[in-house]
Order: C-alpha cells, then sequence, then structure tokens
C-alpha cells in the first residue's frame, strides 16, 4: 500500500453468501465472452489445465509463442480471466504517447496494482507480452478488448485497448486507467515468470520475487 485512503468499511457478507461482485462477475461473463471471442485464437490444450489445477489455484503455464503479434487470448487463473496480449511495436509506441498518457489517471503506475517486475511504462515483465487480470476495478465486470482505433470509435477520446461496458470504465492497452471514469484503479498485473523464450507461467514469481496478488490496492 502507498498511504491512499482505504475506502470505508462495508458489511461483510455471511460465509457461503453471493456478493455483488459475484453476480456481476457472473452477469457480465457472457456478454464479455461474445465480446471477445473475435480476438481469441485457437485453444491448444495447455490452454485448458485440468481441473485438479484450476481447484487448487495452482500455476498454469501458456506457450505465448502460438499468440500471433495484435491478438489476445484468456487464461483462467484461481477462477479469473487473465488477459495475455501480444503487442505490436505500434501498440508498444502509442503506448507511450504523451498525448495517450495525459488521459490517463496513473500512467506512471504509482498505486500498487502489479508486482514489482512489471513497475514499467508497458506494464509487463517483457514489453511485447501484456499479461492483466481481465477484471474491471470498479465493481469487477470482465471489460471487452478493442484493439484498434477505428474499433474503438464508439468510445469517444480513447485510442482502444479495454472497455467496460457495465459502466463506461476505459483502459489502454496496458490496462492503465484513463481520467473520469468510475475505475479507481489500473487492472491487476497477476504474478507470473517465463520459465522459457515463449512459456509464461500464470501464478508464479521470478526466484527472490515476493509478490500476492491480494496485496494489490484493488482487484
Amino acid at each position: 500500500m502507498n498511504g491512499t485512503s482505504s475506502p470505508a468499511s462495508v458489511p461483510k457478507p455471511s460465509p457461503g453468501a453471493p456478493t455483488r461482485r459475484d453476480f456481476l462477475y457472473v452477469a457480465t461473463g457472457t456478454v464479455a465472452a461474445i465480446g471477445a471471442a473475435a480476438t481469441l485464437i485457437p485453444l491448444v490444450d495447455q490452454l485448458n489445465p485440468d481441473a485438479s489445477t484450476l481447484a487448487q489455484g495452482g500455476p498454469v503455464d501458456l506457450d505465448v509463442g502460438k499468440i500471433q503479434p495484435g491478438q489476445q487470448t484468456i487464461v483462467r487463473w484461481r477462477e479469473r480471466p487473465i488477459f495475455v496480449f501480444h503487442r505490436t511495436p505500434k501498440a508498444l509506441q502509442a503506448l507511450q504517447n504523451e498525448k495517450l498518457l495525459d488521459q490517463l489517471a496513473d500512467p506512471r503506475s504509482v498505486e500498487r496494482q502489479q508486482p514489482p517486475y512489471a513497475d514499467n511504462w508497458h506494464r509487463s515483465a517483457k514489453p511485447e507480452y501484456g499479461i492483466l487480470v481481465g477484471i474491471c476495478t470498479h465493481l469487477g465486470c470482465i471489460p471487452r478488448f478493442d484493439q484498434l482505433a477505428d474499433e474503438a470509435a464508439i468510445v469517444a477520446n480513447w485510442p482502444g485497448g479495454y472497455f467496460c461496458p457495465c459502466h463506461g470504465s476505459k483502459y489502454d492497452l496496458a490496462g492503465r486507467v484513463f481520467k473520469g471514469v468510475p475505475a479507481p484503479y489500473n487492472l491487476p498485473v497477476p504474478p507470473y515468470r517465463f520459465t522459457s523464450d515463449t512459456t509464461v507461467r500464470i501464478g508464479e514469481n521470478p526466484p527472490n520475487v515476493k509478490f500476492e496478488l491480494e496485496s494489490v490496492q484493488q482487484i
């Protein structure tokens, strides 16, 4: 935490009771899946870990070499959607555009929403691969992915990235939230490390690094 004030405490639901976040997550899942379907690459076996791995919340391996530049896929880790996007050189250049940075609420990622190895302008271990928890930091909806500016024309003053259809929150291709939207924080970056040039293990930090997703400001 960085000293920002904490939201007012609210009564905790009774054990087993569904929360508003649970409801929104389920209610928006189908809509988000439709929006994301056009951008998904064909799934391979390793994108679908077995049930025991998911139940234990263990790490999930993904061969990012199968994701073409400009494409995104989604894997599931600890019951959360993880967006994995192969950013093009054009996309990386756009992330550093001063006009874009002026529109962002936290362009330098000052708020603790990422592990230390993602404390950089691209918010990732490798610039070309963006890896984000696909849950809006407002009320837990699942943002849709629109990479190109012409595809994002439905939203004013937004060059593309992630758009939450529930309440209009906008993020860029590094998951950085825009000013003046309901979402208060950037999209979280989960713990992960590369075990080879093309294999990423989501849910496991690099050696000698301690970071837990629960330590971020808000998921």
